[in-house]
């Protein structure tokens, strides 16, 4: 008898823009539709068996950049050998956050609306939402280039009156004719950079801090025994640090890596 056909696995994500469309379904029920229909069509034929082993689920404001579900979803993938499947590229092809979320991740990944679409594609898209990133900054620099002439003959005009270098606002205050904060370089003195200088710890530590969230998504009270955590963890398709399968012990010696971290 051959060898089994190895099972495609994949872990979606869905996202709408607003908390009423999270909360009414709006739009959900479409993207879900799609990526099933995605994975019944590759469940026959040639592809062999597929499993949807997860779905996560994003409601975004509009505001924030930070994508909590996005990331968990990208772990997920990740470590469970699995594919990340979205339903639509054409919104999320704008966004350069979720772009380079999705190059920089390391999982695979695949779009219901634009099955064709691979890593190269995601890397070409980047690309340009870079791109655009970088022109946005230089029209930036030069509108501020613009902005300090112009405070600069302004600053000139007024020397040559002899008056006091100053811009006075309606509520009587006088504001400096330059750019930035008045107290220059002065309003930093005090903060530390921490963040900053925080290495990456490698090897067998940085594989087990990629784990810290999956454990905190799976069980955020941290109350699960570790052959509990062990079972849920497999049941999900993660894959444990060597490859295999979850046991209590490899739970008990990933817990007690962090612990110390």
């Amino acid at each position: 008898m051959g060898d089994a056909e190895p099972r495609q696995r994949y872990v979606s994500y869905l996202r709408v823009s607003t908390a009423r469309q999270g909360a009414s379904g709006l739009g959900l029920d479409a993207q879900r539709e799609a990526v099933a229909s995605y994975i019944r069509g590759r469940s026959v034929g040639s592809y062999g068996p597929a499993d949807h082993l997860c779905e996560y689920v994003e409601v975004e404001s509009g505001k924030a950049n930070n994508r909590p579900q996005l990331q968990a979803a990208l772990r997920h993938a990740k470590h469970a050998k699995a594919t990340l499947i979205i339903a639509k590229l054409d919104r999320l092809s704008r966004n350069a956050a979720f772009l380079l979320a999705l190059r920089d991740s390391g999982a695979k990944f695949v779009a219901a609306d634009m099955p064709d679409a691979c890593d190269l594609t995601i890397g070409v898209l980047a690309l340009v939402a870079e791109h655009e990133r970088k022109m946005i900054q230089a029209r930036t620099k030069a509108a501020l280039a613009v902005k300090r002439e112009a405070l600069a003959r302004e600053r000139a005009q007024l020397e040559a009156l002899g008056q006091e270098p100053v811009r006075r606002l309606e509520d009587g205050t006088t504001r400096p004719l330059r750019l930035g904060n008045p107290n220059g370089a002065a309003c930093l003195k005090g903060i530390g950079n921490g963040a900053a200088v925080a290495t990456v710890k490698a090897g067998a530590q940085e594989r087990a801090e990629e784990f810290r969230e999956v454990l905190s998504d799976i069980d955020p009270s941290s109350t699960m025994s570790a052959r509990g955590l062990a079972g849920e963890l497999n049941a999900r398709g993660f894959r444990s640090p060597r490859g295999g399968h979850w046991t209590a012990q490899s739970v008990i010696r990933l817990r007690e890596r962090l612990a110390f971290s």
